[in-house]
This record gives structure tokens, sequence and C-alpha cells, in this order.
């Protein structure tokens, strides 16, 4: 009997989702006294997941993903390691492999999970994280979905064995022929800060001050939907719930209104800050902090006081 958790790595490092997931890999091991293992791909180096509760790696290399190949090779762990749960990650990946893997285990998936299990049940957030619904698993294999940056990491060191493991091909459709990434940017999903702005910035010109606040704040940039509608920024920084949804530390929206599907996909931040000249935007009713006042004169102001503040508790 086992707890297995899928870790996808990015290019050999762990994000923090993969270290929330091994958190709760690890802790859900100890509470029903089993071992907590990790099926990694494309790590070399395992040994940073002992350090939050991992006691065995097994060792997946591949040039490129492949969900059919992917789902497979899960498949195949989740069987030799008799697990009972498998616990995976929000990311695009993970919602793409995780009903492939269900469907052929004949297994419950629980999706956008915030905590540990309560007598039986797993508390997760529903309806664009407006309520929380309290979910019994009644499959043999339970695949539980870990909302981003809601149980947390949680260190619990203990010694690694790492295991290569054979990945398992799959006749699929389809195959990623190329993959592109934006290496000198934060991304979205992994932002303890977002920076996101909208039509108030008047146009693509003036991004600059976003770029430059967010390169301070250690954040990554966002923005609204008509702003990538528009080709002002790339959809890959649309946020929202028709867009990649926010669940970060803190969240900036300067010249953003506040429309219902921007705010149902940010509501998950716990702290929200709002710059805005309309004092009756929605978006005020959601935030936690607002400036009433222009962005081309706030922003500046707001960059100079915290490079000044670094720069005196450096």
């Amino acid at each position: 009997m086992s707890v297995l958790a899928f870790i996808e790595s990015n290019n050999g490092s762990f994000k923090k989702s993969d270290l929330e997931v091994a958190s709760y890999a690890a802790a859900l091991a100890a509470a029903t006294n089993t071992e907590a293992i990790a099926l990694v791909f494309n790590s070399d180096d395992c040994s940073p997941l002992g350090t939050y509760g991992i006691s065995k790696a097994l060792k997946v290399s591949t040039e490129q993903f492949n969900a059919s190949s992917y789902a497979a090779t899960i498949e195949v762990a989740t069987t030799q390691e008799a697990a009972t749960v498998l616990i995976c990650s929000s990311s695009s990946n993970s919602k793409y492999i995780a009903p492939l893997v269900a469907a052929s285990l004949k297994a419950a998936y629980v999706p956008n999970v915030i905590a540990l299990p309560e007598s039986g049940t797993y508390p997760r957030n529903v309806f664009s994280n407006k309520g929380i619904a309290h979910t019994k698993v009644n499959s043999e294999l339970s695949i539980i979905g870990i909302a981003p940056n809601t149980y947390g990491v949680h260190e619990n060191p203990t010694q690694i064995n790492q295991i290569d493991f054979n990945l398992v091909s799959s006749s699929s459709k389809t195959q990623s022929t190329s993959t592109e990434t934006a290496s000198d940017k934060i991304s979205i999903a992994d932002a303890d800060i977002v920076v996101s702005a909208g039509r108030g910035l008047k146009g693509p010109e003036n991004w600059g001050m976003i770029e430059e606040l967010a390169q301070v704040l250690g954040a990554a940039t966002a923005c609204s939907k008509p702003v990538s509608d528009m080709g002002w920024r790339p959809h890959s920084e649309h946020v929202g719930q028709t867009g990649k949804p926010v669940s970060c530390n803190l969240y900036f929206a300067i010249g953003i209104s506040g429309a219902i599907q921007h705010l149902a996909g940010v509501s998950a931040s716990k702290t929200k800050v709002v710059i805005n000249t309309d004092p009756e935007a929605p978006f005020f009713k959601a935030a936690d902090y607002g400036i009433v006042g222009d962005a081309f004169e706030v922003v500046p102001q707001l960059i100079e006081k915290l490079k000044a503040f670094k720069s005196e508790n450096s």
C-alpha cells in the first residue's frame, strides 16, 4: 500500500506546485501509515523531494510531453506500487492526464482539493472558489488534484531512495512536435505575486511600468481578457475564469474594472490590491486594499518606494 505523487518537474527543477504535491502525499501517507512515493518525470536528482517526506522516487526520462505515455506510465507505477491514492497538481498537464488514468483504472478523480481528508471526505473548492464541497470517495483508487497555493509546502525530511523507471510507450494519435517556454519570466502558475493590468493602461506601449513593478516584486505579469484579445499582451498572460486561474499570495489589478469572469478566476488569491481611477469599479468590492488614482501616477511612485525599501533593507 502507498500514496503515489505525480511530479512533473521543470527541466529537472521542482516548482512550488511539485513540492505542495509531495508535502500533501507525505502527510496523507503518514496519516494512513503507508509510504509516500513520487513518480518523477525528467529529473536526474530527486533528493530535494526527500526534504518533504518522499521516501522513494521513481525517475522517468522522456524528451517531450505525451499525455497518453504519461498516463500509461502512471497506471503501471500505480499498480506496481499498490497505490490507493494518486496525488497530482492542478497544472494543465495534470488536468489532462488525471481523467485518462481515472477512466483506465476505474478511479475517482477529485480536483481542487485544499486540505487533507476529514472523516473520509476531501474538502475542495467549487463554484469558482465561492464554496467548499466535502467529497467522499468510494472507489479503491482515488486521484486527488491539489488546488494551487492552498495546502502549502511542509518540510518533513526523510531518506529518499531513487530508482530508474521506464516510460511506457503509447500509440497516441497526437504528438508534441516542439515546446516553447519563456525562460526569462516567472510563470503565472508558480508565482507568489502577480501584477496584472487591463485596458486602463491605454495601450501596449505603456506596459513598461507593469513589467518594472513585476521585476521589483519578483512577480509574474498578467492581463485581462480584453487586453489579450486586442493583442496588447500574449494570450498566455490572460488570467480569469476564461483564462488562467490565479491563486497567489498577492495579486495586483491595475486598470482592471473587475468583470465577473475575471473576479472568479482570481478570487482564490489571498491578498488583492486594486488601482483604478473609477471608485465604483466592481473590483474594489473584492479588494483587500484599493487605491483610487491614475495608474500612470501611482505605479511609478510605488516602484520608487519599493526600490527604496529594498535598498534600505538589503
